[in-house]
């Protein structure tokens, strides 16, 4: 699958994650979910780790538990059992490493590779967290528009700094207007949004750009949604300092 491809369905995953805030938690809850499990099923494939099955658990498991802990929260601080989610997330890496019988070779690397995985969807709760902040379906909407623009924008087939530019340009441009039109926002938050997000696509872009995993389909999965996914979780930090 070739970066346009890619580009276009992250575009169309954080679109996703606009409607699904847009039309209430429990749609925003689904499309998470099938974020997280699309995004494990790809991540063993995309960094060729040598037991899939095992890291799609380790992934997926902890990525699902996360959400169910996020939205189960009543209260400040909504991300409070995240570091447990994530503890028996480790734990589950260390097991699945101990049931392999396979020789157990590269065990390093498919362990780092799990538990690195783990931390990517857990992150996707990010989303929920912010949603259940005050002003939070704008912040999620304004946020999911930003890495849609960003991930449309690096579509355009460019390379090296004009593609850095025009990913951010396009994500700014984008989120600066849907701040404007949305409650409890401001064209600055929009700037900022934008441009947090224009990095992180950009970046991410250039990271997998070359890999040649990327021409599986499920590798691509996992490429596709990883920023949407680490998204989350700046969702959250960076926009709360925004919105407040």
């Amino acid at each position: 699958m070739n970066l346009s491809t890619r580009a276009v369905a992250s575009a169309c995953a954080a679109a996703a994650i606009a409607g699904g805030a847009y039309l209430g938690a429990v749609p925003l809850l689904v499309v998470l979910g099938v974020l997280v499990v699309l995004f494990a099923a790809g991540w063993a494939p995309l960094l060729g780790l040598p037991v899939p099955g095992g890291t799609f658990f380790v992934v997926a498991l902890p990525g699902l538990g996360a959400l169910a802990a996020a939205q189960v929260t009543q209260s400040e601080p909504w991300l409070a059992n995240l570091p447990l989610v994530i503890a028996m997330g480790v734990l589950l890496a260390f097991i699945n490493e101990l049931l392999r019988a396979d020789g157990r070779e590269r065990l390093v690397e498919s362990l780092a590779g799990g538990v690195s995985g783990m931390v990517v969807a857990v992150s996707a709760a990010g989303w929920i967290s912010a949603y259940k902040t005050d002003g939070g379906v704008s912040l999620v909407v304004l946020s999911a528009a930003s890495l849609a623009a960003a991930s449309a924008a690096s579509a355009a087939r460019l390379h090296g700094w004009l593609s850095l530019v025009a990913t951010m340009a396009g994500s700014v441009i984008v989120s600066v207007v849907v701040a404007l039109v949305m409650e409890h926002l401001t064209w600055a938050d929009g700037l900022w949004t934008g441009l947090v997000a224009g990095l992180l696509v950009a970046s991410l872009q250039l990271l997998f750009d070359r890999l040649p995993e990327l021409r599986r389909p499920w590798a691509a999965l996992a490429a596709i949604v990883l920023p949407i996914a680490v998204g989350g979780m700046l969702v959250y930090v960076v926009g709360r300092l925004l919105v407040g």
